[in-house]
């Protein structure tokens, strides 16, 4: 059955790849970006939409209903990263990861559900990260913000299990895409060699796993396959098995043990 789409984060990486796939599968897809310019020439309909401010949020969901008369599916992609020491992230900067990565997602599916719980059917895929469901070193703020999405996504399942409406979560882990080059690194604030070295070596290995994923394509036909499903799984990881194992290893390992192979993984001697 085509249904009618949101992506939000269309104009790159995950978003784009994903935006496509789906059009190419005959849905109706809106793709949303916060720069209506970076959306040209692409195959599914541009929207602009920025997910930080309710009126545009709303203006946009809007103008779908208006056009398709409901939503049947929401990919809440969009979404940025910090790197830096936890100790030393402004109260701001962390308030702006989280207005992107978690209330911007909160603002769309509050304009959406009312319309899909009225309908009884709908689905709300939220794309997390791996690094939701454990942490890594320098970008604490990241994991913490996707952290919030997998406890949001978590309880709002549970609000909406009798109502025909669907909850599901993916965790991508690396991938080939711009959210490397975007990424906003953040000054050391003190003076200390070895810590400044590790926070040095840990972004280099972070861009390094990065630009030797897979392309983009691979999550955008897992999310393609979830669409389709009628009962989907509450999370699905994605990514090389190197990846996708550590919940797992999180989950049987003593913490100490745990924390070093993260930090051996990233440089962190």
């Amino acid at each position: 059955m085509k249904k009618v789409i949101l992506v939000t984060g269309a104009s790159t990486g995950l978003g784009l790849a994903t935006a496509k796939a789906l059009t190419a599968e005959g849905h109706t897809v809106y793709g949303t970006s916060r720069n209506i310019t970076r959306l040209q020439d692409v195959p599914f309909k541009p929207l602009q939409m920025d997910i930080t401010d309710d009126t545009s949020v709303n203006s946009a969901i809007a103008e779908i209903i208006k056009n398709e008369g409901h939503i049947d599916v929401v990919v809440n992609n969009a979404g940025n990263g910090i790197v830096g020491p936890l100790y030393a992230v402004p109260v701001e900067q962390a308030k702006r990861q989280f207005e992107v990565n978690f209330f911007g997602m909160v603002r769309v599916n509050s304009a959406v559900l009312p319309g899909m719980i009225e309908r009884k059917s709908g689905l709300i895929l939220q794309v997390s990260s791996l690094g939701g469901l454990f942490g890594l070193p320098y970008q604490g703020m990241y994991c913490a913000s996707k952290f919030a999405v997998e406890g949001y996504s978590q309880s709002l399942r549970m609000e909406l299990l009798y109502t025909g409406v669907k909850v599901a979560v993916v965790n991508p882990g690396d991938f080939k895409t711009a959210f490397t080059d975007n990424r906003e690194k953040l000054p050391f604030p003190i003076v200390n060699e070895k810590l400044n070295k590790d926070f040095d070596t840990a972004v280099t290995n972070m861009g390094r796993d990065e630009q030797n994923g897979s392309h983009p394509d691979v999550v955008a036909q897992k999310i393609a396959k979830i669409i389709s499903k009628s009962s989907p799984a509450h999370n699905y990881l994605v990514g090389a098995l190197g990846q996708t194992i550590v919940p797992t290893l999180k989950a049987i390992l003593p913490g100490r043990l745990f924390t070093k192979l993260m930090n051996d993984h990233y440089g962190i001697k």
